[in-house]
């Protein structure tokens, strides 16, 4: 039985499969937190988050690295850890740090550090000519209106060192520009109390489908688990709002996707990770939007399980431990599986929904989750808005999305106006 230390977490579907991996697995964890309330606010009412079901509970400032490091080599000493892990992105590299730091297995801290900071992803995958935008990293405002000449309207401003979508927004004019930037720039400080780097990414806008790449690497050999395929709205936003795997592609799209994440892998030497690249699928070919050097988010990694048997989220304990992850693929009756996202039009208090009744009985349906009446709801241009998702999965020709699409069209949120 392995001992894990687990560095902070998502709230989201990770903080819970992640923990149900390790436990799975036989072995135990304990957390290590700098506000342990920030998960005791987002359990449901009346049961306890499975975080909290941790051999032990630390708290210790986490956004502090330099400390963290010889603290936590002292838990190490009484502790004895086998591995060290986390499912947030702003931890990511604070965790390599401390597994080289301790002689535990893990990841490269530089090349997580490279494939967690945008611009870091981009000057490297250039430099290895690993097809990407054209793009530009600007320290100001002055800087981003030459460059955005320079590149040519439309294209998409992304902060360097966010996730989930947030702040990424198309722009087709100077004016929109400014009010992206501006928007960005106040908003210093993220979600864990870490500063912002105030540099933008700008990049020219790519046009096509967009899938990812679901990839897990050891032993210097990336894996390939398979390609899911995206569905994005929110315009001017990037708000995902479904995804099916696998993706519906042919052949030689699917190969072009994959060649070109195992490329990007490669150029930014990741290894000893399960890794999420989001690829698109342009007429000049298959560019690079970004690389994820931890487990797909929106519950990707539940959607490959249901097809395959493959458990992303195991995989990823197995690693931090120095095992070899089960990857084989198992007969599980999908061929197919989708989840679709109910994304806020209105803004107020979620009063309930009309069109569910018969949702629960429903063929074909793997997961529902709907936001509780009262839940105040926000357009929030992220994936982080979410008031609820439908999966399903589909067996022979029949495709998964279209299922969900059916079961999620009589479904409407009722949101009174604040």
């Amino acid at each position: 039985m392995g001992h894990l230390l687990m560095v902070e977490s998502w709230v989201g579907a990770m903080s819970r499969l992640l923990p149900r991996a390790i436990r799975e697995s036989g072995h135990q964890f304990t957390f290590l937190t700098r506000d342990v309330h920030h998960y005791l606010r987002s359990a449901p009412e009346g049961t306890a988050h499975p975080l909290l079901g941790a051999r032990h509970i630390v708290t210790a400032d986490t956004n502090d690295t330099p400390t963290l490091l010889p603290h936590v080599a002292r838990l190490h000493e009484v502790f004895g850890f086998d591995g060290v892990l986390t499912s947030c992105d702003y931890y990511l590299p604070a965790v390599a740090r401390l597994a080289g730091h301790l002689g535990l297995p893990g990841a490269s801290a530089e090349a997580v550090g490279r494939a967690c900071r945008k611009d870091a992803t981009r000057r490297t995958l250039r430099a290895a000519g690993v097809p990407g935008p054209r793009f530009a990293v600007c320290e100001d405002w002055a800087a981003a209106t030459v460059a955005a000449r320079e590149i040519g309207y439309p294209l998409v401003l992304k902060p360097v060192d966010l996730c989930a979508g947030m702040y990424v927004r198309r722009v087709d004019d100077e004016e929109q520009l400014a009010a992206a930037h501006h928007a960005l720039a106040a908003f210093p400080v993220n979600a864990r109390g870490q500063l912002r780097s105030p540099a933008v990414l700008l990049e020219e806008l790519l046009d096509g489908p967009e899938v990812s790449v679901e990839t897990v690497s050891y032993g210097g050999t990336h894996h390939v688990v398979g390609v899911t395929d995206k569905s994005v709205g929110g315009a001017p936003a990037f708000v995902e709002t479904g995804h099916m795997f696998p993706a519906g592609l042919g052949r030689e799209a699917a190969r072009g996707a994959v060649e070109t994440a195992v490329a990007a892998l490669d150029a930014l030497g990741l290894d000893q990770v399960v890794a999420h690249t989001e690829i698109k699928l342009t007429a000049a070919g298959p560019r690079v939007v970004e690389v994820n050097p931890r487990p797909a988010g929106n519950r990707i990694t539940e959607l490959v399980r249901h097809v395959t048997g493959i458990d992303l989220a195991a995989a990823c304990v197995d690693l931090a431990l120095g095992g070899t992850p089960d990857l084989e693929r198992r007969s599980t009756g999908l061929d197919s599986a989708a989840i679709g996202f109910l994304v806020p039009q209105d803004e107020g208090v979620l009063e309930g929904f009309e069109g569910t009744e018969k949702l629960t009985e429903a063929a074909g349906l793997l997961e529902l989750q709907l936001a509780d009446p009262g839940a105040r709801v926000r357009n929030t241009g992220s994936n982080n808005g979410y008031l609820g998702h439908v999966m399903a999965g589909a067996s022979g020709p029949d495709s998964a999305r279209d299922r969900v699409a059916e079961l999620l069209a009589p479904v409407r949120p009722k949101v009174a106006a604040r």
